[in-house]
């Protein structure tokens, strides 16, 4: 599979990744978004979610662990963040199985704590800090992972 890196000066850089990677997509994707505390999970799902026509507030689903939109193109859009949860059974009560439309976009902050619970990452976004800024290293695991991360900036 493919892997690409860009260094992130500032937050408007790590914005303007994710909103390069909805530039690309086409249908659904499940991407995986990695990193410590703060390195930039939520700022690049926000601006995914923005450039794919929502509409509304995105919320951080910290506290609520799942929140769901519409694309502008009217396709599910899914952006969970699972740091809080202690086990992947405790995602049984969330109704996961909306996850796996194939049109779906899915966001997820801290998938390693729902592992066997979600649908197979075919993107994964790794984001840390280097310096005064922060670095992405992009992991396509999919071949719509591929698609998607070759027409990428």
């Amino acid at each position: 599979m493919i892997e690409e890196q860009w260094d992130l000066p500032n937050e408007d850089a790590t914005r303007g990744l994710g909103a390069q990677v909805a530039g690309t997509l086409v249908g659904g994707l499940v991407i995986y978004l990695r990193g410590e505390l703060g390195a930039g999970k939520t700022s690049f799902a926000r601006a995914l979610l923005t450039a794919l026509g929502v509409g509304e507030r995105i919320k951080s689903p910290t506290y609520s662990l799942v929140e769901g939109y519409r694309t502008r193109d009217g396709r599910p859009a899914w952006h969970l963040d699972l740091y809080r949860i202690a086990d992947p059974g405790e995602l049984e009560w969330l109704g996961l199985d909306a996850l796996a439309e194939p049109n779906a976009v899915v966001l997820v902050e801290w998938p390693e704590r729902g592992r066997g619970a979600l649908p197979e990452a075919d993107l994964e976004v790794h984001l840390g800090y280097r310096g005064a800024g922060r670095h992405a290293r992009l992991q396509a695991k999919t071949l719509r992972g591929e698609q998607a991360l070759t027409h990428v900036g």
